[in-house]
């Protein structure tokens, strides 16, 4: 059996690698959702856009609901505040993602512009809300989040949706729309041609660099404007979760203290500069599949600054600073992260393998022509 500081290590590394993943992978489909009233100007580019993504946004979702099934698993703590705390913020979350399967399945049912349009502005939400809320949910976690606990180890949540929306988690949720719309756009720079590719171009070009410049303008407010937290008693990595059994201190600055104790994790915020940066310039030289592999880039560079911004902590508090949750003291039992370490040894590569044999088979562009040579058996 793995020790037991080792396996909460490996559990940080391997929910990030899923959040990334789905960032990446469900992020381009969720882009390409919001950018169809931008980028699509007739009904048949429209549909040449749904149907770059229509193989693939179900498969994409694998990651998401890993993601959270390995949180409810190897995070309890974790899983029982934020759905509780961010209860309306994740309900607003799945009616969106509802909007995408309706959308797909329904728009192309009935030939009026009216229905489509309808269907449309649909998919358009389905993309841009949960965008938007996974960035502000991200602000909120290095803001604190306003929760208690009790003897027994039960959350209360003291905040409301509204108070989820603060200057700063607004600035992070729109560092996430332009992130993944950028994404999307350069998706459809592989996927497409003529002047759909050439318009996706233009917009990848410009939220790229938007995100570049929201992503240091936040980067900048982390560092003198938001107090990171510290835990201020010893740690024991080994030791039964219990959250109430340190103590906390926030500091002016705090979340840019691990960058001096580890200098390496500088990578990732210069990784996230100049990766949204050089997505920019492939995109505008026409470099389809570079402006995709660097777009992915900044979004890895993006979600590990935040978890290096962090670490330890998963979930701070910000009314009740010892029940701030950390990788120390909020998973699951030494065994339990055993054994579904082993389980995530062998499916998860299998996902992988799924995934890369997806992509490979439905490579290639998607005409204009091709689409409406099978109007009756495409989206």
């Amino acid at each position: 059996m793995i020790d037991y500081e080792m396996l909460r290590i490996i559990w940080w590394v391997l929910v990030g690698v899923l959040l990334i993943g789905f960032s990446i992978t469900d992020g381009f489909d969720l882009g390409v959702g919001a950018l169809l009233t931008l980028v699509g100007r007739s009904d048949n580019e429209r549909r040449v856009m749904i149907n770059t993504i229509g193989p693939h946004w179900d498969g994409n979702q694998v990651w998401f609901i890993t993601a959270g099934g390995a949180i409810f698993a190897a995070w309890p703590l974790i899983y029982a505040t934020a759905f509780s705390g961010f209860y309306l913020a994740l309900g607003l979350t799945l009616a969106a993602l509802w909007m995408r399967p309706l959308g797909f399945d329904y728009r192309s049912k009935l030939p009026g512009r009216k229905w489509r349009e309808f269907w449309d502005w649909a998919l358009f939400a389905g993309g841009l809300v949960p965008a938007l809320i996974f960035g502000v949910a991200f602000g909120n976690l290095l803001l604190g989040v306003p929760f208690s606990m009790d003897a027994n180890l039960k959350a209360t949540y003291s905040g409301s949706f509204f108070g989820l929306l603060r200057p700063f988690a607004l600035v992070t949720g729109l560092v996430s729309v332009a992130m993944l719309l950028s994404h999307g756009a350069t998706w459809l720079q592989m996927k497409t041609t003529g002047t759909l590719r050439k318009r996706a171009e233009g917009v990848a070009f410009a939220l790229s660099l938007t995100t570049c410049m929201l992503f240091i303008l936040a980067g900048i407010w982390v560092a003198f404007g938001v107090d990171g937290y510290t835990i201020t008693s010893v740690v024991n990595g080994a030791a039964a979760s219990n959250p109430l059994h340190k103590t906390v201190e926030t500091v002016s600055g705090g979340w840019m203290h691990n960058y001096t104790l580890y200098p390496w994790m500088i990578a990732a915020p210069v990784l996230g500069v100049l990766a949204s940066i050089v997505t920019a310039l492939m995109s505008k030289a026409g470099k389809a599949g570079w402006a995709f592999v660097f777009s992915s880039l900044t979004i890895a560079g993006v979600i590990l600054t935040a978890g290096f911004s962090m670490f330890p902590f998963l979930m701070p508090s910000n009314t009740m600073l010892n029940a701030s949750l950390t990788i120390w003291d909020a998973t699951s039992s030494h065994k339990t992260l055993d054994i579904m370490f082993w389980v995530a040894m062998i499916f998860v590569p299998i996902v992988l393998a799924y995934t890369a044999y997806c992509f490979w088979v439905m490579r290639g562009r998607l005409k204009e022509e091709h689409i409406v040579a099978n109007s009756h058996s495409l989206y």
